[in-house]
């Protein structure tokens, strides 16, 4: 078996400030310590699972938050960012049988995480998919349905785990954090390890795999809010965009590549 994980860190257990999320800060150190921990714990739950492969994509920031040396020996880690339209599910193919997501956090214009946003947290206020909120889960869960890859397992706040259940609900999840206004209230942090571990592993068993699959629609309408106005127009530009407001664009294709290509030229 051969698994995807892609990690971030704003639904680590824990976190609740961008000074936790920042390398620069003397508070990040323990918070990324926590994200390897529960990276590996997800990697020792898909062993159990009967792994053979797993590649990992550290996927915050600027892409250098995990420690490789505390993996286990058969893993791969994917360390800072291509430019490859996949993004945070970068090296993903149909090769992988299942995709794992650790510490993701609820989307822009919800209230679940003090962090909640999507894909770019100065530039933009929203980003809609078929009219509906878009959070980062739901952008990586159609790039992995795009190459025919379930994701079976995420962990992040307690609402972006309703939000994935109410998707499939036959994807495991473990919510980290519950967000209360600009606090969170967290469980224990060894507490996310033993669940993620056990669910990993649950959730890996073959006949749950394919019940976790999720279908991409026929056609995307991608509605885009900037934070600044002359971002919306300098969009405007890219093919096939219309600029609908001062500050927001759209974009339609029946192509969801294209989504991913147009999201990595213009977000």
């Amino acid at each position: 078996m051969k698994v995807y994980i892609s990690a971030d860190i704003e639904g680590i257990t824990g976190i609740v400030d961008w000074k936790e999320t920042e390398k620069v800060e003397a508070d990040y150190a323990a918070f990324a310590e926590q994200m390897t921990k529960e990276v590996k714990a997800a990697c020792e739950g898909a062993i159990n699972a009967g792994a053979e492969e797993i590649w990992i994509k550290d996927a915050h920031d600027f892409g250098r938050n995990l420690k490789i040396n505390d993996f286990p020996r058969n893993i791969k880690l994917i360390r800072s960012w291509s430019g490859h339209p996949f993004s945070m599910m970068q090296e993903l193919d149909e090769a992988f049988d299942a995709a794992i997501m650790i510490g993701y956090h609820s989307g822009s214009g919800s209230n679940g995480n003090p962090l909640a946003h999507t894909m770019n947290v100065e530039n933009i206020n929203y980003i809609k998919i078929n009219d509906e909120m878009a959070s980062e889960f739901l952008i990586n869960t159609y790039t992995a349905a795009l190459v025919k890859v379930p994701v079976v397992f995420v962990s992040g706040d307690e609402l972006l785990c309703k939000t994935v259940e109410e998707l499939n609900s036959n994807i495991k999840t473990v919510a980290t954090n519950e967000g209360v206004g600009n606090s969170v209230i967290s469980i224990h942090p060894e507490d996310v390890i033993d669940r993620t571990k056990e669910a990993v592993e649950l959730a890996l068993k073959k006949h749950n795999i394919e019940e976790c699959k999720v279908a991409l629609p026929s056609e995307f309408k991608i509605e885009i809010n900037y934070t600044k106005h002359i971002k919306a127009y300098k969009a405007s530009f890219y093919p096939g965009v219309k600029q609908i407001g001062p500050n927001t664009i759209v974009y339609e294709t029946k192509d969801y590549f294209e989504v991913l290509r147009m999201f990595s030229f213009i977000l």
